[in-house]
């Protein structure tokens, strides 16, 4: 096994840079060439067909069966003169990841042969197996029939040589068993709520969008090293390994030179990524060692999250084409940063305004100000909902560290935009305003853009940032689905909308004018909100007890965190929004939960695995050398001359055995939990076992470990060290 971690340490060592072939044209030649997008639709489909899918992208309306028959063939041709051979529904099971079946083109022609065929019914819908997917008990094993149906709002796209057509995932009895389901229900929900809000300042509001702009981190390893590590080829992460004597210490990799193999990778994914339509802007190395970031345009959030799954699949992909394997596991490594998907979240208009940035009147800044104060109210009232949104067993190791906001809900504003609150706290009255106070307050309000330009800094410690023009939910984790987070933001976002709405809506009919009404309504959430603006430093232990004292919640454990979802005021909000039923509700946080079991389950086995038969075996060879060793000085020195130089041989000795004995009595000690916990019946409960009963023995295994591999032989050691994974390129 030593000998396997070294061959594969040769062949990183001999590894060149695979070419990249760059595309002569420009990237805007060639961008969204393998996207079937509106300028194709009016090359390929006839003019009722191409109005009737707009119609349906910008109004949720319905094509019908004959229009779907005109698209279907319209899209065949595009995909078929590209290439394409086969067809798929894409979609995005709650596995965190996609799914896809290839279906050919071809049916059975007239003649005894085949000819291409592609109708609107198949374009419409398919009817995948849905027993085999986590359902969370909303389907019975012998239930097996769900339904995927085309979204159109995102376009289809080709992949390789499948057309590619993104739809939801629907039970046969109609409950949602995806996650783009929910999310253009919670998108719907917050565009008609906030498009309600628009209408107190500009009429011409008829439509507002939520946008997306993630920002993906992520780990290269070399592909030797990586199959040498089976902890990372079955679970994703190290569940062993000693910290490296240099790793970020110097914060001499983030923003650093890109190396070269690093850099042509990059350059690969790009190229596919424009092809089909992805906006990649920004490329950079991160603060650990081989980490590094890639971030897009901003685009609509549905659009946006299909393009970063799909995404993640291309990376995945051309990594392998580079000898490289990609980790999306939000903390890979012990002692250093992990990686999220930093969310950066807004609202826009039709008529091309951005609710979250400041305007040039005070008219639109006391918009802009509207929108940033409910959202705060959102978010301090549904602290526990975000978190449960984006906590999951590997989010868990990563939130709370130096590198990472913790899991404690607070909103950073900036030191201007939270002065401006204080501000309307302090001038506006439950009274009515006489002119000087109205008169100052817009003077004050009509500063903004000016104060936010030159004054919104930025806070890496605050899970929930504003950072100028947008909102920044930092804590999405990086093999997360958007989408969770998403649901959650744009359904609370939506609901405090309409509460906002009703208050002022109210106050207008007792006779207080419209921007009055507003101030007053303004007021009181700002005040209420106060507790989640935290403008300082989110690692301190100041402000966990702080945070205490405002009353924000700090839950850290996944089971409790996802509990957070069933409360009774959770399913009356999430249906009365439209997004979810109780049974969906009830289903995915199963799901969730059966999850969380699962993968520390996996992950105590495989360290099990690997302690038994290879960390221990390893060990007792050591040993037995120097055992070996002790023997021979025992033969050729004289007893005075052996205590001197056998005394520290015999200490290692010593500990060596003091360690084994640990690892093997702690292996036993966490099959004997996962014994227990594995019959316990109510899956939260279950989840709570394997959390508090054998979680624990991961960390306490891995220990002694690490201390042995301190002490044993480089040359023995089997398993590739953490200065060989994260250094060598």
């Amino acid at each position: 096994m030593a000998q396997f971690r070294f061959n594969a340490l040769k062949e990183v060592l001999n590894r060149q840079p695979v070419e990249f072939v760059r595309e002569d044209n420009l990237v805007s030649d060639y961008f969204g060439m393998l996207v079937f997008d509106q300028t194709k639709m009016k090359k390929y489909l006839s003019r009722e067909a191409y109005k009737s899918v707009v119609d349906a992208i910008e109004n949720g309306t319905t094509v019908d069966r004959k229009m779907a028959d005109q698209v279907a063939q319209g899209m065949k041709a595009w995909a078929i003169e590209n290439g394409a051979t086969h067809y798929t529904h894409w979609f995005h099971p709650l596995t965190d990841g996609t799914a896809e079946k290839h279906d050919a083109f071809i049916v059975n022609g007239a003649d005894g042969g085949v000819i291409e065929s592609f109708s609107g019914k198949l374009l419409a819908q398919q009817e995948p197996d849905a027993s085999s997917f986590p359902s969370g008990g909303i389907r019975q094993t012998f239930e097996a029939r769900g339904y995927t149906a085309w979204d159109p709002t995102s376009p289809a796209f080709i992949s390789e040589t499948t057309l590619t057509i993104p739809t939801i995932f629907i039970s046969y009895t109609g409950e949602a068993l995806d996650f783009k389901t929910p999310l253009l229900r919670a998108l719907g929900t917050v565009d008609k709520a906030a498009t309600a809000v628009c209408q107190y300042f500009d009429k011409n509001v008829t439509h507002v969008q939520a946008n997306l702009g993630w920002e993906q981190e992520y780990f290269l390893i070399d592909e030797a090293l990586y199959m040498a590590r089976p902890d990372l080829v079955l679970t994703g992460r190290t569940l062993m390994g000693h910290a490296s004597s240099k790793d970020q210490q110097l914060d001499d990799h983030y923003f650093s030179s890109i190396p070269t193999r690093v850099n042509r990778f990059m350059q690969d994914v790009e190229n596919e990524a424009y092809k089909l339509g992805i906006p990649i802007k920004t490329r950079h190395n991160e603060v650990a060692p081989n980490q590094f970031e890639v971030a897009p345009i901003f685009e609509e959030a549905n659009l946006s999250n299909d393009h970063n799954q799909l995404m993640m699949d291309i990376m995945q992909k051309i990594a392998r084409r580079h000898k490289f394997r990609i980790l999306f596991h939000e903390k890979p490594f012990s002692g250093i940063n992990g990686s999220g998907k930093h969310n950066n979240w807004s609202l826009s208009t039709n008529t091309g305004v951005n609710l979250y940035s400041p305007g040039k009147n005070p008219k639109t800044n006391l918009q802009f100000l509207t929108f940033v104060v409910n959202t705060l109210k959102a978010v301090y009232d549904n602290q526990d909902l975000l978190r449960a949104s984006i906590l999951n067993a590997s989010n868990s190791h990563r939130l709370g560290a130096n590198e990472a906001p913790p899991s404690i809900l607070s909103v950073f504003l900036g030191t201007e935009v939270s002065k401006m609150l204080d501000l309307m706290e302090e001038a506006v009255v439950d009274r009515k305003m006489t002119p000087d106070e109205k008169t100052a307050l817009k003077l004050n309000i009509g500063r903004i853009p000016e104060i936010i330009l030159d004054n919104t800094d930025r806070n890496r410690t605050s899970p929930f940032a504003f950072t100028g023009n947008r909102f920044e939910f930092r804590a999405v984790g990086s093999s997360a689905n958007n989408a969770s987070a998403l649901i959650v933001l744009n359904t609370v976002v939506a609901n405090q909308l309409i509460n906002f709405k009703k208050a002022v809506d109210k106050l207008i009919e007792e006779g207080v004018k419209k921007d009055e009404a507003i101030f007053q309504t303004l007021k009181s959430l700002i005040i209420d909100s106060k507790p989640i603006r935290f403008n300082g430093d989110g690692y301190s232990t100041d402000w966990v007890d702080e945070a205490t004292k405002r009353g924000l919640t700090n839950i850290t454990n996944v089971p409790d965190s996802l509990a957070s979802y069933l409360r009774p005021e959770s399913i009356a909000l999430f249906n009365s929004m439209g997004v979810f039923n109780e049974s969906e509700l009830h289903g995915r946080v199963e799901v969730e939960y059966e999850k969380f079991v699962m993968k520390i389950q996996i992950e105590a086995r495989v360290l099990g695995d690997l302690a038994i038969n290879h960390i221990v075996p390893t060990a007792v060879e050591y040993q037995t050398m120097l055992l070996e060793n002790v023997k021979n000085l025992k033969d050729v020195f004289s007893d005075d001359e052996f205590d001197s130089l056998a005394g520290a041989r015999k200490e290692l000795i010593k500990e060596i055995g003091e360690h084994i004995s640990a690892i093997k009595a702690l292996r036993k000690e966490v099959i004997e939990a996962r014994k227990v916990a594995n019959v316990v019946e109510d899956v939260k409960e279950k989840a709570r076992s394997y959390d508090t009963k054998v979680k624990p023995f991961l960390d306490e295994i891995r220990y002694h470990v690490d201390k042995l591999e301190l002490i044993v032989d480089n040359e023995k050691w089997p398993l590739p060290k953490y200065r060989e994974l994260l250094f060598v390129r």
